[in-house]
């Protein structure tokens, strides 16, 4: 299996100073910085991406394991929603809330449920931030 890269620079202090983050296909090249992690300033910062990862793996989980059980997916959409909060040693990722809908012929609700619930437990992601409380939201069209 291929190993991935990412690459990050940061200048300057923690208030003042700024960054970029890039990834290694290119895909993705951009700033970061204080005001964009813990503020509401415009730019991205890592949870973003951590989000962005965690939905894509899970979307991806979702669908093998649809596969697996025999039922073939027509979309699945899956928006992540990524908590940073200040703890007592310092600031942790505290909480991702997964929002998923997707339309899968044929499949009942309760099937539906447990193969979701499977490939949140499951997905690579998932398991690499297990420290994480992870909640899922899964809705059948």
């Amino acid at each position: 299996m291929p190993t991935r890269k990412a690459e990050a620079r940061w200048e300057g202090s923690l208030i003042k100073g700024t960054g970029t983050m890039k990834l290694g296909s290119g895909a993705y090249e951009g700033p970061f910085s204080f005001g964009t992690r813990f503020q509401d300033a415009p730019g991205t910062n890592p949870e973003e991406l951590i989000g962005a990862a965690h939905a894509g793996c899970f979307s991806m989980a979702f669908s093998a394991l649809l596969g697996d059980a025999g039922y073939t997916p027509e979309r699945i959409d899956t928006a992540a929603r990524v908590t940073i909060d200040k703890v007592e040693s310092g600031f942790a990722i505290t909480r991702i809330e997964l929002d998923m809908t997707a339309r899968i012929p044929e499949i009942s609700a309760s099937r539906f449920a447990e193969i979701a619930n499977q490939a949140k437990e499951g997905c690579p992601v998932s398991k690499a931030l297990a420290g994480t409380h992870i909640e899922l939201n899964a809705t059948l069209l």
